[in-house]
């Protein structure tokens, strides 16, 4: 079993991703003045006392707003509060109670789990009167809180966890063998579809207006026995053309994502094919040391000839190192979304594994009989060792007489041959080349 939930929920700009940041010890949840930044449900860990739970932060839930959005908003939140153990609702005590609060503890009183009232915006001790009103909610003791001060927050923190049900209930969630798996791509490629296709449930918005994505949302799923972490991202466009700070964030997010992350799905648009821009999102994984996949949606849309879509993967092997699966998919209709699941984990298992000495060395060995290395000023380059040093991803130390002998376009020529062998397209492959220090060799 894992981590129990806690739930924050409230009006819009009620401080909710402020408080779960505060209380959770991190800046995670996108915080910004203008309202509605929040539409996802994001998951954080929380740890207090010794105790570990899980806090939910959900978008505004705005009941009189008819807004489709603010309509997806509300089920997501709703959706948040079927998991959760403890709902935590926050109110703004500085601008007192409105409308729609007493609507949503009208929500809150039919749901079956403990609820806590929090006043937020308390920033001083002689202004906790403020959060008196909100007794009429009729769901106890309002707790005066100040997110942006820190105000009162251990003491909500004691009495989450007070509320908490016992913590021999809950199981181990460390799993060695869990892959995170990140969603990436532009705005508006189908990111969130495919997500919402793997899960089998709308688990995050998706709308045909751009960036409706904004923070990134970790999905625990499990894949044919696998445990997988599905990460849906912000979409990342030219950095020329992020001029809104909010997005700026967003993408910032999207970024640290990917550094978290073990295997990174590129999704691109078939109508366009491989852009320029997708190209820059599969390298900015892969200098984070992530395992690289790029996968061709809305294929049903824009379907390309055997040709076309040769031509698209020689664009990408022609521009990317390490020479990336290109799949086509449909996130909408399914169409090889489990094939692509089945080559991530492939890809998550590779980064991770530890080749042999011996195979290597006598792979070494077959590298040196199909070509010879470089020779400069009458002297040859020698290859004397190799070994993997490292794992996630995999680093070699290759040993040589000289290192100064050593050509970029030999030490390529390894590195495809290691990836051709093994089985490492789509794998960062390290090669620190090394030099014995006893130089005799060379002469």
């Amino acid at each position: 079993m894992s981590r129990f939930k806690v739930a924050v929920v409230g009006y819009p700009n009620v401080g909710k991703s402020s408080l779960v940041n505060r209380l959770s010890g991190g800046r995670e949840a996108v915080v910004h003045e203008r309202a509605g930044i929040t539409r996802d449900r994001k998951d954080l860990p929380c740890e207090w006392n010794g105790r570990a739970f899980t806090l939910i932060d959900t978008g505004g839930m705005d009941t009189l707003d008819t807004d489709p959005m603010s309509g997806s908003i509300r089920e997501q939140a709703q959706a948040a509060l079927g998991e959760a153990a403890v709902a935590v609702f926050v109110v703004d005590a500085r601008g007192g109670l409105r409308p729609g609060d007493e609507e949503l503890a009208d929500m809150l009183r039919r749901v079956s789990i403990p609820v806590v009232v929090v006043a937020n915006k308390v920033d001083r001790v002689e202004d906790a009167h403020l959060g008196a009103e909100f007794h009429g909610l009729g769901l106890g003791e309002p707790m005066p809180v100040s997110a942006a001060q820190g105000l009162g927050t251990g003491d909500l923190l004691d009495r989450i966890v007070e509320l908490l049900p016992p913590a021999e209930e809950e199981g181990d969630e460390d799993d060695d063998d869990t892959i995170r798996l990140a969603i990436i791509g532009r705005p508006n490629v189908g990111k969130s579809t495919f997500v919402n296709r793997v899960l089998g449930e709308e688990r995050v918005i998706v709308s045909d207006v751009a960036g409706t994505t904004r923070d990134a949302i970790d999905l625990p799923v499990e894949v044919d026995g696998r445990r997988l972490v599905l990460v849906d991202t912000a979409g990342i466009r030219r950095q020329a053309k992020v001029t809104d700070n909010v997005e700026y964030y967003t993408v910032l997010r999207s970024q640290r994502a990917v550094e978290r992350a073990d295997v990174a799905l590129v999704i691109c648009d078939a109508r366009d094919g491989v852009t320029s821009q997708d190209l820059r999102i599969a390298e900015l994984a892969m200098k984070e040391g992530c395992a690289t996949l790029l996968a061709l949606n809305k294929w049903d849309l824009a379907p390309m000839s055997e040709d076309d879509l040769d031509h698209e993967r020689a664009k990408v092997n022609n521009k990317l190192r390490l020479r990336p699966k290109v799949m086509t998919i449909s996130a909408q209709g399914g169409r090889n979304v489990t094939r692509v699941l089945a080559e991530a984990i492939t890809l998550g298992d590779r980064r991770r594994e530890r080749i042999p000495t011996p195979g290597l060395n006598r792979f070494l060995a077959e590298a040196l009989d199909a070509r010879q290395p470089p020779a400069k000023q009458g002297h040859r380059l020698k290859l004397l060792y190799l070994a993997q040093i490292e794992t996630r991803p995999p680093r070699f130390a290759l040993q040589v007489n000289n290192r100064n002998k050593m050509t970029r376009d030999y030490a390529y020529y390894l590195e495809n041959r290691l990836r051709a062998r093994y089985g490492l397209d789509g794998v960062p492959v390290i090669i620190d080349v090394r030099e014995r220090k006893d130089r005799r060799s060379e002469r």
